[in-house]
């Protein structure tokens, strides 16, 4: 089974509404959400969740008040300044590091696992679908989109492909997301700084030696920079396997929760299924793996 991830240096490229389309078209495939910040892929989706788990995926200092001799070691030790004048945690701040729980000369402060987030698996009409949510102001996103990916592998029958909704950026979302997928398909505008993220986010995929791939969405607003891109693709080994008109029924359509194959956008319907042929021929699977 071919693991391939959708990223993108920045949030809104389009790479969201290319996973929701490609889950219409392709067949024989499972579903994730690996932007946990901000997750939207189930919007499109419509899925029945099948499973809700808390996620605890960060520790958190908690002290006992009967123990405490407010001597104010811990205060003076926290470089997060968590630790309130009466001797509380404060939550938002603590790191979890442990270094109140050393430096306390009565055991008074220990360390405990807090909730960070859910996780869910869902049956969709397009297939199973594992996504989350990170809590507010809560750490390790990274570590659960690895459960977000974990947790797909438990509802595995016989499909050939995981499409991976990832998360934008270049940080441990980013790695978590891609780390042992087969192909990364890098999905840009072409604008100056959608280049610069563009070439920043293949650089992560460089790094952790994934194929990398690149769709320009968007192409037609402005073909010098598009060029640009183009040519930076070339000199760097990173083929452009789609070039996407810009649409303005597309956003229309998404107002209303759909794709662009439910609004029967032909066009960009056809675009986008070339991409998937022309990346399935770069993995050496020229059947694509298509419905229709």
């Amino acid at each position: 089974m071919k693991q391939i991830v959708f990223i993108s240096g920045k949030g809104g490229t389009g790479k969201s509404t290319m996973v929701s389309t490609l889950s219409i078209l392709v067949r024989n495939k499972m579903l994730a959400d690996c932007d946990v910040d901000a997750p939207n892929l189930h919007i499109l989706l419509k899925g029945k969740v099948l499973k809700k788990d808390d996620y605890f995926g960060a520790k958190e200092a908690v002290i006992d008040q009967s123990v405490c001799i407010s001597c104010g070691l811990c205060r003076e030790t926290c470089r997060f300044e968590a630790i309130s004048e009466d001797f509380k945690i404060m939550p938002v701040k603590c790191e979890g590091c442990g270094a109140c729980t050393l430096v306390c000369p009565r055991e008074a402060i220990r360390l405990e696992e807090v909730k960070t987030g859910e996780t869910f698996v869902s049956s969709t009409p397009r297939g199973a679908f594992s996504h989350a949510q990170l809590d507010i102001g809560a750490e390790g996103s990274g570590k659960l989109v690895t459960e977000v990916r974990k947790n797909i592998n438990d509802y595995k029958r016989n499909e050939q492909w995981v499409l991976i909704d990832g998360s934008p950026g270049i940080g441990c979302e980013v790695i978590a997301s891609i780390t042992g997928t087969d192909a990364v398909v890098a999905v840009c505008e072409p604008t100056k700084s959608g280049q610069s993220d563009l070439e920043r986010v293949l650089g992560v995929a460089k790094h952790f030696g994934i194929p990398a791939f690149v769709c320009i969405n968007k192409y037609d607003l402005n073909r010098e920079v598009t060029s640009e891109i183009e040519e930076f693709c070339r000199s760097g080994g990173y083929p452009v396997i789609g070039k996407i008109p810009f649409d303005p029924s597309v956003v229309k359509a998404l107002r209303e929760f759909k794709t662009p194959v439910e609004a029967d956008n032909h066009a960009i319907t056809n675009e986008i299924r070339k991409v998937w042929m022309r990346l399935t021929v770069e993995l050496n699977k020229p059947e694509g793996g298509l419905l229709m």
